[in-house]
């Protein structure tokens, strides 16, 4: 088999064989096909695209390369939870403990952040003690006691999709719709649940800017996961302005604690009890959205799924008093206040200007062996729709560092754009994908 040929049939629009994807990736994994011929073929791809029997090809090789987890000691149905990420997005310690208090096992294998959004575990190690490398016995035997845990990538998952990423950031073959696709694909698929619930977002502060990709990459995850025989929901999302209020690792974490104890913010609510709903459909908790969103209010009210976010912190080595306490956990030297200019109503704020404004105050990575600070990241006092008066607060910055305050002070006021107008309603959630197909999501 030539590489060459194989490239110039992509570059040609033809379809490629199993047997030659898996003779490129295995190849490239070996070091016997160079970067610059790899490049070539992405670059092919990102240009003609994937069909879907190339795409599911893909995936499953790229998901084989590793390690796949074996859940099967836990009883049930086990479901995953994934996002494709964004500002402010603190969904999945928040949900998790929902569900889990709920009946549902829910094994959550994370990643870290890089660039303006943030990663989960980041936010999870702002409390003391808390492990993420956890053994996979270990990580299994969380889930039997409790039904969820949150662990981080410290093993061979899907070592082809990590290899080909690398290239692909320094490649410019990143936004590739069919390349992201089985890059999230074959994560999911090695990690060993049996269903799995996605949050594809789109708008300024997310990966993907356009509604349309966002389908796109939905009807193609979905393809991919019924393929493997995983029950596969995708949950479109607008993320136009940042989720919650809270952006930075520890103040995420506070705010995740403050909805587990029903006071939350009502968007970070709603994609919670959406998600979560469709997440226990997949595990066969219930049959209806609607007795979903009713029990896990129920969960919420009654303590348990705070309580069940107290036992994943213990069981992990985490200081419990941090999560009866949020004063606790890490907090920056210095907070000041950014003020509007301006009186009118809030029509829209640059949710990725504000993810680079707290990856520059130190909460994100630049690079990926960048520390970050747990402590620094900005609270919104005001979202889209609000009315502002002039010398109003329209948020508050945590630092540590006051040359990086001046760095990223006019950056967050200008993220604010304010006009005389109110804004028209857009909703947060605005499609529901399964194999039946795109539709728009019942929210009642």
């Amino acid at each position: 088999m030539n590489v060459i040929e194989i490239i110039n049939k992509k570059k040609n629009k033809m379809e490629l064989t199993i047997k030659e994807i898996e003779f490129v990736i295995q190849g490239y994994l070996k070091d016997t096909i160079p970067d610059y011929q790899i490049s070539a073929l992405l670059m092919a791809v990102w240009f003609n695209g994937m069909n879907n029997n190339e795409l599911a090809n893909l995936t499953e090789i790229m998901a084989r390369s590793g390690k796949i987890v074996n859940l099967s000691a836990i009883p049930g149905k086990k479901v995953d939870k994934h996002s494709t990420g964004g500002v402010g997005d603190k969904t999945t310690i928040a949900l998790l403990p929902m569900v889990a208090a709920a009946g549902l096992s829910v094994p959550k294998i994370s990643g870290r952040g890089l660039g303006h959004t943030g990663g989960t575990i980041d936010k999870l190690e702002s409390i003391s003690g808390f492990k993420t490398d956890l053994t996979i016995d270990r990580f299994i035997e969380i889930v039997k006691e409790i039904h969820c845990s949150i662990i981080s990538t410290n093993f061979d998952l899907a070592p082809a999709d990590k290899k080909l990423y690398a290239l692909r950031d320094v490649t410019g073959t990143i936004d590739s719709i069919p390349l992201i696709a089985s890059s999230i694909m074959s994560k999911k698929i090695a990690g060993g649940a049996d269903a799995l619930v996605l949050n594809v977002t789109f708008g300024s502060g997310a990966f993907l800017r356009k509604y349309m990709d966002a389908i796109q990459l939905g009807k193609e995850m979905v393809h991919i996961g019924e393929n493997n025989h995983k029950q596969t929901y995708i949950v479109v999302s607008s993320m136009d302005q940042p989720l919650g209020f809270a952006v930075g690792n520890s103040l995420e974490l506070q705010e995740a604690i403050s909805l587990l104890n029903n006071q939350g913010p009502e968007d970070l609510m709603e994609i919670c009890l959406f998600i979560g709903s469709i997440m226990l459909i997949a595990g066969g908790i219930v049959k209806q959205q609607k007795d979903g969103i009713e029990i896990l209010k129920e969960v919420i009210e009654n303590g348990q799924a705070f309580d069940k976010l107290k036992e994943m912190v213990k069981r992990q080595g985490g200081d419990q008093r941090q999560i009866e306490n949020p004063e606790l956990l890490p907090k920056s030297k210095y907070k000041d206040d950014i003020y509007s200019d301006f009186k009118g109503y809030i029509h829209k704020i640059d949710a990725r200007s504000i993810g680079e404004a707290s990856m520059l105050l130190g909460a994100g990575r630049e690079q990926k062996n960048s520390t970050i600070d747990l402590s620094v990241g900005i609270i919104l006092k005001k979202k889209k729709g609000d009315s502002v008066k002039k010398g109003e607060i329209l948020a508050t910055l945590h630092y540590n560092d006051h040359d990086k305050f001046e760095k990223v002070h006019d950056k967050v006021k200008s993220a604010f754009d304010i006009r005389n107008k109110k804004p028209a309603y857009k909703p947060l959630i605005v499609a529901l994908i399964d194999r039946y197909g795109v539709r728009k999501p019942n929210l009642s």
